[in-house]
């Protein structure tokens, strides 16, 4: 039961489940030594979902930096 719902959700999820790990993962290390603990945990958890999103969605991450960011920024 649990091998089957852990396999849908690898397949289906991956790149949103490890980004938000990472996420995770910085988010905690900064709590122990910064100041806008939550508020920065919170941040890089939905940054992580952002590009685990991007990545399960199979979009080009680059063509969207290049949107976002001024021309001529990214040769």
């Amino acid at each position: 039961m649990f091998n089957e719902v852990f396999t849908d959700i690898w397949q289906n999820y991956r790149g949103r489940l490890l980004c938000t790990l990472v996420g995770l993962f910085v988010g905690a290390m900064f709590l122990w030594l910064g100041f806008f603990k939550a508020i920065f945990l919170l941040i890089c958890i939905s940054g992580g979902f952002f590009l685990g999103n991007k990545l399960d969605k199979n979009e080009d991450l680059v063509e969207w930096l290049d949107r976002l960011l001024p021309p001529g920024y990214h040769r």
